[in-house]
């Protein structure tokens, strides 16, 4: 049996007997440092699948800091000393082999005395919003088992819904931290592009790549937040009712018609009960619109992702799931004057919302259109939800904003989160002005 080809799993959760299999080929195919001192090969099993099975190697962190006691979980494509990298791909771990150095922001929360306790898992090649690997299987929802995680932070979620880590790092290029976070209850944040550093992580689209973190609440996320990012150059007002809040109608309207009601109700719980009265912007706030928005952000996704990865891909012809391998082989046909024009969209998209935002501005928004879909959903409905959400998600993405997903409503039984889109530059305040309301409604 080739060990590098799936094997039926269900599809939220992965079985044990897979743990065992991919450990024996990664064991067997990468360079691994434990074989030089004699350690036994013994990969962890955790019941929620979060975690990649790769042996365990002690990293070090400082014995005191602003997050000692916080344990910390690493998504799988942030580079980890004595850890392959694998960004949820098999043939690119056996390819890369074990790195030796942190990535930068990894290096930085454990120096600010962040406890290490694992890789999590990525979908495939951070290229998809289900939480659905085929290698690795599906980490579970730890605050509904029956739903999704969503992805690809998908194993960082799952630690931190799980109580399996405290914070955990993930990536966000079209949604990979903030559609986990609606989906599992957490509070999630997507930087300003380039606040924080990408140094040793795997990338995907360089002009939309972002480092981003998954807590169990705003004060977490504040405190990271205050580690990896230092002063804001120009901060929001510090309470809440000093803030211009905008309603950008055009955003609700993609809510589903059945969750919008607890979209709605999340707010008057979140920003109606302080007095909050936002401005509604109606349609004229931006010139383009949501189909001219999608088709720029994937174009540009797809452009550089091909860029990054094609070389590999044609010469490596690794085994990917369907989508994955869909997705990759659209990229390949983006031409350079699509992708120049997507850039022009949204560089003007970019200036509207700075001349909106100001320095005071913060737009309330729901994070997805709905909560997390049923794990068995069939995958044409995955990928109609998954559509529907980039239009959503791509706003913030395309301008280079920070957005601050927080865990206010239910629907249905399950989460659902609103976000906070705030000026370029402004995430530490972002993240304060979020914990404070989180502060004053008891929410996450």
């Amino acid at each position: 049996m080739n060990p590098w080809l799936p094997e039926a799993a269900h599809p939220c959760g992965a079985p044990d007997t897979g743990v065992t299999r991919w450990r024996g080929a990664l064991t067997k195919l990468l360079d691994m440092k434990f074989h030089a001192v004699n350690h036994t090969i013994a990969a962890r099993v955790d019941a929620a699948h979060a975690f990649m099975p790769y042996p365990e190697v002690e990293v070090p962190n400082a014995a005191q800091g602003p997050l000692s006691g916080l344990r910390l979980a690493v998504k799988d494509v942030f580079h980890v000393a004595g850890y392959p990298t694998s960004m949820g791909q098999p043939w690119l771990a056996a390819a890369l082999g074990v790195q030796n150095q942190h990535a930068r922001v990894v290096a930085d929360l454990l120096n600010a005395g962040a406890e290490f306790v694992g890789k999590t898992v990525s979908d495939e090649m951070a290229l998809s919003m289900t939480g659905q690997n085929v290698h690795y299987g599906a980490p579970l929802n730890g605050a509904d088992p029956k739903r999704i995680a969503g992805g690809s932070s998908s194993g960082s979620a799952s630690a931190v819904s799980n109580d399996l880590a405290d914070i955990a790092l993930g990536t966000d290029t079209g949604g990979s931290v903030r559609a986990p976070a609606n989906h599992c209850g957490l509070w999630g944040i997507r930087p300003t592009h380039a606040r924080v550093a990408v140094e040793g992580v795997l990338p995907q689209s360089d002009s939309l790549d972002t480092v981003g973190w998954l807590t169990q609440n705003a004060e977490v996320g504040y405190r990271v937040a205050q580690v990896v990012m230092g002063a804001d150059a120009q901060a929001l007002p510090s309470e809440p009712n000093r803030v211009r809040w905008l309603w950008p109608e055009s955003m609700w309207s993609l809510a589903t018609d059945s969750a919008r009601p607890s979209h709605l109700a999340a707010w008057e719980r979140l920003g109606a009960g302080l007095g909050l009265q936002p401005t509604n912007l109606g349609a004229g706030w931006r010139s383009a619109n949501d189909e001219e928005l999608y088709w720029a952000f994937r174009r540009i996704q797809g452009f550089e992702a091909w860029q990054h990865w094609g070389d590999f891909m044609t010469k490596a012809q690794p085994n990917l799931a369907a989508n994955v391998a869909e997705r990759f082989a659209w990229a390949q046909t983006v031409q350079a004057d699509d992708y120049q024009a997507a850039l022009a969209v949204r560089s003007t998209l970019s200036q509207e919302l700075d001349d909106l935002m100001g320095h005071d501005g913060v737009m309330v928004v729901p994070t997805m259109p709905d909560v997390a879909p049923l794990c068995a959903e069939p995958e044409s409905n995955l990928e109609d939800f998954r559509n529907r959400a980039i239009r959503l998600l791509c706003v913030a993405g395309l301008a280079g904003l920070p957005q601050v997903s927080l865990p206010v409503g239910r629907h249905g039984g399950a989460p659902l989160g609103l976000s906070l889109i705030g000026p370029r530059g402004s995430d530490v305040s972002l993240c304060a002005v979020a914990a404070a309301m989180a502060r004053s409604n008891k929410v996450g």
